[in-house]
């Protein structure tokens, strides 16, 4: 009896268990791999008066690649291609980095920022406070408002996919909400991308 071929498939995907909601909502993401969804913004406070970005073009995300290790999920803004999430298994948990690029693919003088999940959350919620690479980051480019972010996701299988901003010392608060009941087109390959 071949049994090395269950061997390799419970390596390629280890089983989500309650005991481990991070490796759960990890593989909750990593089910939607290839797909892509619009969103909406969902809250963006304090309200600004003027154009908004955000608001004012389409929004897409697309779970683009996949590993037992990594998921990459490019987020346009219209046609705005320069942001990328970056979800990792770490050895503590979970990593949440921005991947910013400019349109001829190189590094965007603010990019990699992110944060470690603090506490094990859910399978359904994951927290991203700020880390000590970002804050440095910040400070450097003149963004030390930024240095108390909390980034989180949030993930509802077959229902939605939430992208959230949080400032904890200010009213601070953006959430971004895409439908996973309606898989749109691929968008185009983000900037930057190799392949």
């Amino acid at each position: 009896m071949d049994t090395s071929s269950n061997v390799s498939q419970a390596i390629a995907k280890p089983a989500s268990t309650a005991a481990d909601p991070q490796q759960a909502f990890f593989d909750r993401i990593a089910t939607l791999c290839g797909q892509s969804f619009a969103g909406s913004v969902l809250t963006d406070r304090p309200d600004s008066t003027g154009p908004n970005a955000f608001r004012d073009q389409p929004l897409t995300m697309h779970v683009r690649e996949c590993s037992e290790q990594e998921i990459r999920i490019p987020f346009h803004v219209g046609a705005d291609r320069s942001r990328t999430w970056v979800l990792t298994r770490s050895g503590g948990g979970l990593r949440l980095k921005h991947d910013h690029r400019h349109e001829d693919g190189s590094d965007d003088p603010v990019t990699m920022y992110g944060g470690d999940t603090a506490g094990k959350g859910s399978s359904g919620r994951q927290e991203f406070p700020v880390d000590g690479f970002s804050k440095t980051m910040f400070t450097r480019e003149g963004m030390t408002v930024s240095n108390s972010n909390v980034w989180a996701i949030e993930i509802e299988p077959g229902q939605r996919f939430v992208y959230e901003l949080a400032r904890t010392d200010q009213d601070r608060l953006f959430r971004v909400g895409f439908d996973l009941t309606k898989p749109i087109p691929t968008p185009p390959a983000p900037w930057g991308a190799t392949r």
